[in-house]
């Protein structure tokens, strides 16, 4: 039986690299009523998701670039959902 190693599914934005990267390292989650991602507030997430952007940045994207990424990407997401927080007023 051939075995293969699964790949990481053709983003094309580095924006939608970088929450793939914090999803797959359970830095966030999507509102499952909304679809907002949310910070997990887990810092070792946080951790394996900075790991991955060093280790494995996308193709012609420096390690420093990838990382960047990552933090511009958590400093943009809060901790709730804007639509939730909204249906309580």
């Amino acid at each position: 039986m051939l075995m293969t190693k699964e790949r990481r599914p053709a983003i094309r934005t580095l924006r939608g690299w970088a929450l793939s990267v914090l999803q797959e390292a359970g830095a966030i989650h999507e509102c499952e009523e909304h679809g907002w991602a949310q910070d997990r507030a887990d810092p070792h997430a946080r951790h394996r998701a900075f790991e991955l952007a060093r280790h494995d940045p996308p193709h012609g994207v420096s390690a420093d670039q990838a990382v960047a990424e990552i933090n511009d990407v958590l400093d943009s997401i809060g901790d709730s959902c804007p639509e939730c927080s909204d249906e309580g007023q």
